[in-house]
């Protein structure tokens, strides 16, 4: 997603604003909300909304207020009040959905500590200096990082975000633990000469900060519409029967992927009509086990105590019939009879229900290689010439030998064609 004007030249640096996707109009950058409200006009003596979303370095966005009125819309760069100074932001929301955000997030638009205001438009020299400032982030990142490892500290340093007016420096890290950075602060402030702020944050904001691809080769959630982080558990990946390899279950934060969370839900109102794995079913042959669910079909598969290479495919309607039959204390003969009267399976037709056309309608498909396996197969005896004055008669009967003879009496032929050689024929020819 992007603005018009941000198309992209050969070395990848966009054309419209150039700064590498962060588009003046808010096109491409992360967490944008759209506002599907902006058409809409207000009723008749009623006040626009004085709240504003402003966004700052990568996902940080704050609330501030229009005390003075101004006619903000956006992807406008503003002043804003800062507890020290001023910073430089991005105008994301305006208006009436602004409210909404700030219901849901639990803030009030009349406290005055949390909620600042906004000076002005940002003027070009406060352009110039914001992004002289973010400059020199990278290559304060590189040395901050330095420092950390000769000092011995067990922290990593993922970002740096310098005010709008380069007042101030604040270094976001993760640790596992806590860690004394005092002698840290002082060697920052040595080096770069600001105001210093330390803060904390855990690996799944630190993903969010930074972006990347995830293994499903989207960008990741936090980073595009994630704002809040609910806790993943274990239990999410063992109701979707998935494998607890920790690699796969992983998401680039090192923790377990948001998206075990979307679906849980789905799979928890299917589960409530399978019975429990480890319930036995006992049968006159023997109990069964159950090996294997598939959640989506509605099928479940036991084997016999003793015979385990012999599933038995049962629905989960026939599963709790034998159930309750044998809380009654009542054994079926045998799970044979159940997987006979069992309808075999039929393919379900997941056609195209949103009438788009198949990506792969140009592919032709994969020719069968004719290659030929000739190291074991012997070779067809070359058929003789057959001599146009040779009867019929003789011909079928080549046909009807065996190789060797075939062979042979297709030298012979060959010996009758050739002409004899006077000078060979006749020793005493050169004399």
């Amino acid at each position: 997603m992007s603005c018009n004007t941000c198309t992209t030249e050969k070395g990848g640096q966009p054309k419209g604003c150039k700064n590498n996707g962060t588009c003046g109009t808010d096109g491409c950058n992360k967490l944008t909300v759209f506002d599907w409200l902006a058409n809409m006009s207000l009723p008749e003596g009623e006040e626009p909304f004085m709240g504003v979303e402003v966004r700052f370095k990568n996902g940080r966005k704050e609330y501030f207020r229009n005390s003075e009125n101004l006619p903000l819309s956006i992807g406008d760069v503003v002043a804003t009040q800062a507890q020290s100074g001023h910073d430089i932001g991005m105008v994301t929301l305006t208006g009436e959905l602004v409210r909404v955000q700030m219901k849901r997030k639990h803030v009030k638009i009349d406290d005055e500590e949390n909620v600042l205001k906004i000076y002005r438009k940002a003027t070009q020299r406060d352009i110039d200096i914001w992004s002289e400032a973010r400059d020199k982030e990278d290559q304060m990142k590189v040395k901050a990082r330095q420092f950390a490892i000769d000092l011995k500290l067990n922290m990593k340093i993922s970002d740096i975000e310098y005010q709008g007016d380069a007042s101030k420096a604040t270094f976001y890290y993760t640790a596992e633990e806590r860690v004394d950075f005092r002698e840290l602060i002082k060697l920052f402030a040595k080096e770069f000469r600001t105001r210093i702020e330390m803060k904390q944050v855990g690996f799944r904001q630190e993903a969010a900060r930074l972006g990347g691809i995830g293994s499903c080769g989207r960008e990741l959630c936090c980073s595009t519409w994630l704002t809040d982080f609910r806790s993943v558990s274990t239990s999410a990946a063992r109701y979707q029967q998935l494998s607890l390899n920790p690699l796969k279950l992983a998401g680039q934060c090192g923790k377990l992927k948001c998206c075990l969370n979307y679906e849980l839900d789905s799979y928890m109102d299917a589960l409530k009509d399978f019975p429990k794995t480890d319930i036995k079913l006992f049968t006159e042959k023997g109990a069964a086990v159950c090996q294997k669910t598939d959640i989506f079909r509605g099928h479940m598969w036991f084997a016999y105590e003793g015979e385990w290479m012999n599933w038995h495919k049962l629905t989960v309607d026939q599963a709790n019939e034998i159930i309750a039959l044998n809380k009654k204390k009542q054994k079926v003969a045998s799970l044979e009879e159940y997987a006979e009267e069992h309808i075999e399976d039929i393919k379900a037709d997941f056609g195209n229900v949103v009438g788009q056309d198949s990506l792969t309608r140009f592919d032709s498909p994969k020719r069968k290689s004719k290659r030929r396996n000739t190291k074991n197969k012997t070779k067809k005896p070359a058929q003789p010439k057959q001599n146009a004055e040779q009867p019929a008669a003789q011909k079928i009967e080549v046909k009807k030998e065996t190789n060797n003879e075939v062979r042979t009496e297709a030298r012979t032929v060959k010996k009758k064609r050739r002409k004899p050689n006077p000078k060979k024929s006749n020793p005493n020819n050169g004399e």
